[in-house]
């Protein structure tokens, strides 16, 4: 399981600061030394907000504007295919937008991928159009059970998808996705506190957005004989340090159902 990365810095005060509490209190610094340090302050800010790619202001920005797991996954595809390697040659995901993850994992030559869309297709391009014609991508609800043989796949990922489902869907519909993967299950689950559906697309997916933590989700696999990937994990987690990607979603590593 990939740990949030925590983001969150003190602010100090002025006295704490050497070269700034060295002023007598009476005293009048110049107004160019005054801008100075306003300057460095603020080059010192954004370079360490822009420090490595999908550092802190990819993710503040997603937060911000409404996180979506399966736009994360558009970001997180590289660090999965250094971690798992030949495991995602063939792939199914699980979730909306699905058209556009399996055309990003289709661009890679010797993948072959499938989506399964749990909701209503928007208005589709005429690439959806073509993936939806050819039964690459079709519309399931996943409440049910998958039309695919145990191991069909050699990965199975779904994002945003769990998010929306009651316990009582849950139960059923991770151990079907766990098994029609033949070397493991990936979800894609947003943080607690995350700005997520807007109000418009509650008629899509049916309900607000039930955002658990790690530890839920950790009993939660526990609880249905569901059990994390530590391998995986560890490959994830070093390949994401070298690229100095922080995830802006939870994403576990489960092992499949045998």
């Amino acid at each position: 399981m990939s740990r949030r990365p925590n983001t969150s810095r003190r602010l100090v005060d002025a006295g704490s600061i050497p070269f700034i509490s060295a002023f007598h209190p009476k005293s009048r610094p110049s107004p160019l030394l005054s801008i100075g340090l306003v300057v460095v302050g603020a080059l010192l800010i954004i370079g360490y907000l822009y420090h490595g790619s999908g550092g802190a202001v990819d993710a503040f920005s997603r937060h911000e504007g409404g996180v979506s797991c399966t736009s994360e996954l558009q970001r997180a595809l590289p660090i999965l295919q250094k971690a798992y390697g030949d495991s995602m040659q063939k792939v199914l995901h699980v979730g909306p937008d699905a058209c556009s993850v399996v055309s990003t994992l289709l661009k890679k030559e010797g993948t072959e991928a499938w989506g399964v869309e749990p909701y209503e297709l928007d208005e589709t391009d005429e690439t959806c159009k073509s993936l939806v014609y050819k039964g690459i991508v079709r519309v399931a609800d996943i409440k049910f059970p998958l039309p695919y043989r145990s191991n069909s796949f050699s990965l199975v990922i779904v994002s945003d998808a769990v998010d929306y489902l009651s316990p009582k869907y849950l139960n059923k519909t991770l151990p079907e996705l766990a098994r029609v993967a033949a070397d493991g299950l990936i979800v894609l689950s947003g943080y607690p506190g995350q700005q997520r559906a807007k109000v418009a697309e509650l008629s899509k997916f049916g309900r607000p957005a039930k955002l658990r933590s790690s530890s839920w989700w950790v009993r939660f696999f526990t609880q249905s004989s569901l059990e994390e990937n530590e391998v995986a994990i560890k490959k994830f987690e070093q390949a994401a340090s070298k690229r100095s990607y922080q995830p802006a979603c939870q994403i576990f590593h489960l092992k499949p159902l045998h």
